[in-house]
Order: C-alpha cells, then structure tokens, then sequence
C-alpha cells in the first residue's frame, strides 16, 4: 500500500503520454485526407507535428518519473477519498493493473460475530464506503441480527472472476467464523448483485446457507450504456480520423463489457472476441436453489410505466432488467442508480425480507380425561 501515490502518478504520466500519441494518429488521419498525396507541404507538416508529438510524449515520460520520485510515500486505499480514486481506476482498467494499484478481494467484519451474515457487494467504481450514500447510518449498520461483511474487490475483472474471488473469500470467512454461521444474506448494488449471483454459481459448502440473495439496480439482463459505447467503439473504428477514439474505447475494462449482456460466467467471454458487433448469447444461470431472490429496481419518474422510466430506468439499468426473474421485487419510483445504496423504501423492505421468520407456539399435548 505505501507505493500506491508513487504507482498512480507514474500511471498518469504514462497515459498522458499515450493520449499524446493518440492525437497524434487522429490529426495525421485529418492531415492526409487534407494533404490528398504526397508533397512537400505535406511533408513539411508531418515533419513538423512529428517533433511536436514527440517532444509532448518524452517530456510527459521524463515528468512521470521525476513526480513519481517526488511524491510522497504514502497509501491511498486505506482512506475513503483515496479508496474512490483507485475505485474509479479499477473499474477502468482494473483487468490490466498490477499491484500496488490493483484492488485485491477483501472482507472486514463489523460488529460482534453473529450466526446470521449479511454481505454487502458493492458496484461498479465503488468501494464499502459508497454505502453511506447520502449519509446516515448504513443498511447493515441499521439491520438487526445480523453481523455485516463488506467486501472490496477490483470492478474492473471479469465478474465470473470476481465471483469465484467471492466464493473463496467466503468459504473462508464462514470456516474461520467464532460461531457456526446459520444464514448468510447476499446484498449486492448494480454490479455486486451479479457477482454475488456468480459466486452463488462457482458453488462451496457456504452456499448452503445462503438464504437471500438481494439485487438493488443489478442489470441481470444487460445495461444499456455499456451497449451503446460497445457500438459506438465499432462505428468509431470506420473512419482513420477516429480510429483512436475507437481504441480508447475498446480499452474499457473486462468488468464494464460484461455489464452489457449481464455475464456471469467465463463460458461467455473466454475465446470469444470481445469487439464482435453480434455476440453469441450469454449463458442463462439459475437462480440459486433454496434462497429467496430479492430484486429492486428504481426509475427517476414515480411511474415505472412512464415513457421516459421506459426509456432510461434509474439513468444506468432498466426495470426489466433490474428485476429479470425476480421472486420478490421492489419498484422505488423518483429515485436514481445510486440512491438504491441507501435508500429509506428499500432499507424498510430490506428488513422484511430478511427478518427470521415467527417463531411457532408450541404444541400443546391434549389434556387426559379424568379416570372415572
């Protein structure tokens, strides 16, 4: 951790100068279409804006390494404001970074060990912290009986990945626990729904006392963003002049482009091309045997029916697809994509959803008759 300030100022340096190099391409893309053939103006310009590019890409290089010098030694995770930035970073690249920049799958306990476990699986971008959206006292802090887990993992790997990350942690978690663990209670925002639903899939003995399984804006289906910059990214690729655009694009990270199609598993990605403009289909993963699966969706009109609810849904994932399969559903109407991390309708059926069922009276023996 006490190299992540150096490593992310040498990462900044680095894609300033890369960015450097893909403006290069798109206006020697412009200058040829302009040019039309070769000529001395044309040579001149190239000659020219050649050495511009290339003093910009050395001087960035040359920056990089002295600020990383420079910098002061310290860790950046272990603090929220710190722990968001290197979320972000994950969630963009987290599939091509290395430690100490690349976030390791974690899980911190809070409060006094409990047989009844409520793991909380974070989104895309976001850390434990991204809970206290809001402010306010968090879902697990407020939930009653149960212990909270919080993990934290790198949103920019393949949720399969993350998933098998997941069910090794917990396999863990659940053999070294003080007391025997009864029930577990998955509860994932946007993305952290489908790693959980992927980790319940990559199977282990604790999966068997997984008992809930709660989705708040997860995209089971798709989402439509990442659809739209995969397409994009294709027609972006046509033309010279913003084929870089296309590349910066396709250098989103495993994480992102499985949000497209609602991937939990690696049968959907491995060996397969991930810039093919028609994808094969992805497989369909049931829904884990025995527990009860809780799926909340949220649209910023009040009406989930309303045009524009239809259109857009909570600004990142739609209702059908937030609630695709759902046993139990939850509509929060006027809300956004983050106001489900801590929201007062869905705490509020959150904690009915996971209350321990009423207790049965006991059975009373019939009293004997008196003997005559």
């Amino acid at each position: 951790m006490a190299d992540e300030l150096r490593a992310l100022t040498r990462l900044a340096f680095d894609e300033l100068r890369l960015g450097a190099g893909g403006i290069r391409q798109m206006h020697r893309a412009i200058a040829a279409r302009a040019f039309r053939g070769a000529g001395p103006a044309k040579a001149l310009h190239d000659g020219i804006s050649g050495a511009v590019y290339a003093s910009v890409a050395g001087a960035a290089a040359l920056a990089g390494r002295a600020a990383a010098v420079a910098v002061a030694d310290r860790p950046l995770s272990t603090t929220p404001r710190g722990a968001a930035v290197l979320a972000v970073l994950n969630g963009l690249r987290g599939d091509a970074l290395e430690p100490p920049l690349a976030t390791p799958m974690t899980l911190r306990a809070d409060g006094d060990p409990m047989p009844r476990l409520a793991v909380f699986v974070h989104g895309l971008f976001e850390t434990e912290h991204a809970w206290r959206y809001g402010g306010g006292r968090t879902y697990g802090e407020r939930l009653e009986g149960y212990t909270p887990v919080w993990v934290r993992y790198n949103t920019g790997r393949h949720i399969s990945e993350n998933g098998r990350s997941l069910s090794e942690a917990l396999e863990e978690l659940v053999t070294d626990w003080p007391v025997q663990v009864e029930q577990i209670a998955l509860i994932g925002h946007s993305m952290g729904g489908l790693v959980a639903r992927s980790a319940c899939h990559a199977g282990g003995a604790w999966v068997r006392r997984v008992t809930h399984v709660v989705s708040l804006g997860s995209p089971h289906t798709g989402a439509p963003l990442e659809s739209a910059l995969h397409h994009a990214a294709a027609a972006l690729g046509a033309v010279p002049e913003t084929r870089p655009l296309s590349r910066l694009l396709r250098r989103r990270s495993s994480g992102i482009r499985d949000l497209r199609r609602g991937s939990l598993v690696d049968e959907d990605w491995r060996g397969r091309d991930p810039d093919a403009l028609r994808a094969a289909a992805c497989r369909e993963v049931p829904l884990l045997d025995g527990a009860v699966h809780c799926f909340v969706a949220a649209t910023v009109t009040r009406d989930a029916r309303h045009p524009v609810a239809r259109l857009v849904g909570d600004w990142l994932v739609l209702d059908a697809s937030a609630c695709h399969r759902a046993q139990e559903a939850l509509h929060v109407g006027g809300a956004h994509h983050l106001a489900l991390l801590n929201h007062p309708a869905v705490y509020e059926r959150l904690s009915d959803w996971l209350a321990p069922p009423p207790a049965q009276p006991a059975t009373r023996r019939p009293a004997r008759a008196p003997a005559s």
